[in-house]
């Protein structure tokens, strides 16, 4: 198993953690347990759990499994490989900082923040889609 696809793997089980603990806070908050409200912590859980978790541990199982790009280069680009690990975990890592700023008291800082987010997250999904394109193909 390629090295970026144990990271993509570990990276995303420890998203589950993180989703796991914001899910578990969202439940002590409903039940009235935690004095003090955690705005925009829904959207954080529901980041971590599609995009952290699931996402990831996709990217991490197609760089591995789908079929070789070429001899030399079977998995493609590694540059592209660890742009898109990197765009996806900095632009995760930046909405959930920014999401409970904006929620909490809405500026431009965290605007920018989640606009920064946004545009980090669709960069993850244009490079592995780059990378993994000519890998789906008919034989």
């Amino acid at each position: 198993m390629p090295f970026l696809t144990r990271l993509f793997i570990k990276t995303s089980l420890i998203y589950l953690l993180l989703a796991l603990l914001a899910s578990w806070l969202l439940s002590m908050q409903a039940a009235g347990l935690i004095p003090v409200g955690l705005p925009g912590l829904f959207p954080v859980t529901v980041h971590l759990f599609v995009l952290g978790w699931v996402t990831q541990l996709i990217f991490g199982v197609v760089y591995w499994m789908f079929p070789k790009y070429t001899r030399e280069k079977p998995r493609g680009s590694s540059f592209l490989a660890w742009l898109t690990y990197g765009s996806l975990n900095l632009g995760l890592a930046l909405r959930t900082v920014g999401e409970p700023l904006h929620a909490a008291r809405p500026a431009a800082l965290s605007g920018w923040l989640l606009a920064g987010a946004a545009l980090l997250l669709w960069l993850s999904g244009a490079t592995f889609l780059a990378n993994t394109w000519q890998r789906v193909r008919e034989r």
